[in-house]
């Protein structure tokens, strides 16, 4: 199974906003993460139209969740940035050549079909049981307990334009 890079990004962006008391401008979350703001920006757009983050307009705009991250499953994310087509798509290639099988035999999916089928629900299964809340406890896990709160900080933060965290 091959993911765009955009899931990876939204997933970010949505542990970082985790942590946000007030929209974060999207020019925030590109310069956080080194990354081109017009891309994101793809990334934040198929969240908003998914429903998990929301877009405030004005001087103190930006973007926050729209619900609790408990309630927010990457596979949600994974859905809004990628879609929600299965990774396999048979087609009937019993059917063909010189020794096809005739359709009205194939009345279920082959072995081949039905194991891709069973593959794709379970991993479809693992990633809604993962919420953004419990990827943004594993930032802290991974980075200590203040990980989060250092990001939050910096968010709160007049932009430098550097590209890197500062004291102000």
């Amino acid at each position: 199974m091959k993911l765009s890079g955009g899931v990876e990004w939204a997933l970010h962006c949505c542990v970082v906003l985790t942590t946000a008391t007030e929209p974060v401008p999207s020019v925030r979350l590109a310069e956080l993460h080194d990354v081109s703001g017009s891309y994101l920006a793809k990334q934040l757009q198929a969240l908003s139209r998914a429903g998990l983050v929301g877009s405030v307009q004005g001087k103190a705009g930006g973007y926050e969740l729209t619900r609790a991250p408990e309630r927010i499953s990457v596979l949600d994310v994974v859905e809004a940035v990628d879609g929600s087509r299965p990774a396999f798509v048979c087609t009937e290639i019993r059917q063909r050549g010189p020794l096809a099988t005739p359709p009205e035999s194939c009345a279920r999916p082959c072995a081949i079909a039905r194991a891709m089928a069973t593959a794709d629900a379970a991993w479809r299964a693992a990633l809604r049981d993962i919420s953004i809340a419990d990827l943004a406890r594993g930032v802290d896990e991974d980075y200590g307990p203040t990980a989060l709160a250092g990001i939050r900080t910096w968010l709160t933060g007049p932009g430098d334009g550097a590209g890197a965290p500062h004291d102000r």
